[in-house]
């Protein structure tokens, strides 16, 4: 998977992406990421990037040409070798690019969003500052919005990291394949589908500290027993730390 994010401040991601998963990920040629410097596409000598709203108002407005420059060398990036076996001949394979504006007043992000762009082989994240974007890049040069959240923040750089996390750690080969089942917001975990659920306790050595006991299920190993446990302490957990969940998915299980 490649992903391409357009930022002002690409100093910003050096930390993140440089260390822990997503370096492994990179390291290990599973995905690639490349920051880029809208002012990179700027053509006046002081590199502007953006202007005064037209009509007045307060702040910057980031211009419609950079980000359009950008998006089209970016695009036109449109074919990649891939070698689908042993010893047989490359192939080139064509794919669109996906444009993601990350914005406050975008779609929420979740898990199954993430899972859907990480599906992806190539995906664009525009990052963005001042006041706004100019409406014509919403209007003709993206697919979409992603917000993380109903909050403003300074800018774009921070959810495009978020974004990447976690789309990054769904990509195959990028974590061990239970990690990713039995955790938070998995459809998938304790047999509860089709619904959501939170992640059940955990605990590790030592079973005494300060007389706080891991519960002796834990330790008893009856793996079955076990299982029934963590099933019925994801769902308390979820009851009663994201009712909200269970309201739009599986409202039966309120009342469990």
């Amino acid at each position: 998977m490649k992903i391409d994010i357009i930022t002002l401040f690409p100093e910003m991601f050096k930390g993140p992406f440089d260390t822990s998963m997503l370096k492994k990920a990179q390291d290990n040629k599973l995905v690639e990421i490349e920051i880029h410097d809208l002012r990179t596409w700027t053509k006046d000598k002081h590199k502007t990037v953006d202007d005064r709203p037209f009509g007045g108002g307060v702040g910057m407005v980031l211009k419609v040409e950079p980000v359009y420059d950008a998006l089209l060398e970016l695009k036109s990036q449109k074919s990649k070798v891939k070698t689908t076996a042993k010893n047989s001949k490359p192939s080139t394979i064509n794919y669109q690019p996906l444009t993601i504006l990350l914005s406050p007043q975008g779609q929420v992000f979740n898990q199954r969003k993430a899972e859907e762009l990480s599906k992806l082989e190539h995906l664009i994240l525009i990052s963005g500052h001042y006041e706004g974007f100019d409406e014509r890049i919403r209007e003709h040069l993206i697919d979409g919005e992603i917000s993380i959240g109903n909050y403003v923040l300074t800018g774009g750089e921070l959810p495009a990291m978020v974004v990447t996390d976690s789309i990054v750690r769904l990509i195959p080969g990028v974590l061990e394949k239970d990690a990713k089942e039995h955790e938070s917001f998995q459809p998938t975990t304790y047999n509860l589908q089709p619904t959501t659920f939170l992640d059940y306790p955990t605990y590790t050595r030592p079973a005494n500290f300060k007389d706080w006991k891991v519960p002796e299920i834990l330790l008893s190993g009856n793996h079955a027993k076990i299982d029934k446990w963590r099933n019925d302490k994801a769902l308390d957990k979820t009851k009663k730390q994201r009712p909200d969940l269970l309201e739009k998915s599986r409202p039966d299980l309120l009342n469990k």
